[in-house]
């Protein structure tokens, strides 16, 4: 079931304008689709599009624009402050077919104890979201990978991740989604400090060579 969400259209105009919209609470935006002839400027709530990032970034919105009717749509392009990225500058809405394939990246979780790490082992997440491609309506807020039997050394791959029936993966088969590293060996002060000696000497034995190197030329 889509997700309602009201807007209204605008006359885009003077960026004072926007600024005026922004402190009402409300976020300029655009629709646009392949079945529409230009794209339309709209302004919508910024609680309601807060809220819906938060909880369904990926969901199909039923967009109720007053004096244009409704229409499908999904997000796809947001804009925020660069130094306060909670702040919303900008949106774009894609209109979409219910009965045509979309791709949209879903969030990855990982979940299970794993046996890797119950030994020391370092969990490793590698990636945080994959792209996939389904229809609108049936793509997933998220997807989960299974790490119980993860051991030290060992990955998880985006092939290892079941997906919902009808959602293709279309990051590459073979990426890393997780991973156990071995734990670091801790290295006693007297390691430490025979490595620091070593670096030393390294070091004096390349100055040594640079100097007889340049005096040979001279």
């Amino acid at each position: 079931m889509a997700t309602a969400m009201k807007a209204e259209e605008r006359v885009p105009k003077r960026k004072s304008d926007l600024r005026q919209l922004r402190q009402n609470g409300r976020i300029p935006g655009i629709v646009y689709g392949k079945n529409m002839g230009e794209a339309s400027a709209v302004s919508v709530s910024e609680k309601d599009l807060s809220a819906l990032l938060r909880s369904h970034p990926n969901a199909v919105l039923e967009l109720d624009v007053a004096n244009s009717g409704k229409q499908s749509v999904m997000v796809a392009d947001v804009q925020r402050h660069s130094l306060n990225q909670q702040q919303l500058l900008h949106v774009d809405f894609h209109q979409v077919n219910m009965n045509e394939k979309v791709k949209a990246h879903i969030r990855i979780e990982a979940v299970g104890d794993s046996v890797g790490v119950r030994e020391g082992g370092v969990l490793q997440i590698i990636m945080h979201d994959m792209e996939v491609q389904c229809l609108p309506g049936s793509i997933p807020d998220m997807v989960t990978v299974d790490i119980s039997e993860l051991a030290v050394g060992e990955s998880l791959h985006v092939s290892d991740i079941d997906l919902p029936e009808g959602v293709e993966a279309k990051s590459e088969a073979q990426q890393v989604v997780v991973t156990v590293l071995a734990p670091q060996k801790e290295i006693s002060e007297e390691e430490k400090e025979a490595q620091d000696v070593a670096a030393e000497e390294a070091e004096s034995r390349s100055d040594e060579a640079n100097h007889e190197e340049m005096s040979t030329s001279s």
